[in-house]
């Protein structure tokens, strides 16, 4: 058995033309954290969409536990896809659903948990994220950003998934409530065991949660390893990225 949770090979993905990735490679042992960072348009959500099943590559192969997802049918492959959760860019909460049936949406559909016992399990939750019990049956509309990223966090680790995705997790967050999101999603990743696979372009969150960071750039991983690493890499694409650099070797299309 591999040390590796996820091991991506040579994956590719285009859409007509315009070719997103390029040949990836990318490893994360069991219980690390990795960010991937890059800029907007480097296909870092594509990556996530592919070894999610959302997007089917075009080549390569996508290891879980070391068996390639991509060989498998969809029905076989929903044992993979049951591992995993996943907290979105804007929280991406269910109007129409009180809090609590948001957190227990997983539970409820895949887990088929009774509805009681659910909230249950959805309060205690909450609780770890920081919210009170009264949040339980408010509507998504009636809270603060930071509270609906909060509730989003605590749906992702709901199921006790061994994997979990974060998309842009600090994206409309200022920058105490980024730092708060940051140590719930330590400690939630922690908590449970979990895998974690971030993407961001928030390189104060991905020195704070990363354990290994990788950097995308026109459908390439161009750079890989820690952030005492990243910080005295040489690599004139990081070094650009990391501090905001208009010159060097990253161009913006205009």
């Amino acid at each position: 058995m591999s040390e590796n949770k996820i091991e991506i090979k040579d994956l590719r993905k285009a859409f007509g033309k315009k070719v997103v990735l390029d040949g990836v490679d990318v490893e994360v042992k069991k219980g690390e954290s990795l960010v991937v960072i890059g800029g907007s348009g480097t296909g870092k959500s594509v990556l996530i969409k592919c070894i999610q099943g959302i997007l089917t590559p075009d080549s390569g192969s996508i290891k879980i536990d070391d068996v390639d997802i991509t060989k498998l049918s969809r029905k076989e492959a929903e044992e993979s896809y049951a591992k995993m959760g996943m907290l979105f860019q804007g929280a991406a909460l269910f109007d129409s659903l009180k809090v609590w049936e948001n957190v227990a949406f997983g539970l409820i559909e895949n887990k088929k948990m009774p509805r009681r016992e659910a909230k249950m399990e959805a309060i205690r939750v909450l609780r770890q994220v920081g919210l009170a019990k009264d949040v339980a049956d408010l509507a998504p509309s009636e809270l603060s950003g930071g509270m609906q990223k909060r509730v989003g966090l605590a749906r992702a680790i709901a199921t006790r998934p061994e994997i979990i995705f974060f998309d842009e997790p600090t994206t409309g967050l200022d920058p105490i409530m980024s730092d708060v999101i940051n140590d719930l999603i330590i400690e939630s990743v922690k908590g449970i065991g979990a895998t974690a696979l971030t993407i961001t372009h928030d390189m104060a969150s991905a020195r704070k949660i990363a354990d290994k960071v990788a950097m995308l750039y026109k459908g390439k991983i161009v750079w890989t390893g820690t952030v005492k690493e990243m910080d005295k890499t040489r690599n004139p694409y990081v070094k650009q990225f990391i501090n905001g650099c208009s010159d060097g070797p990253i161009k913006v299309e205009v």
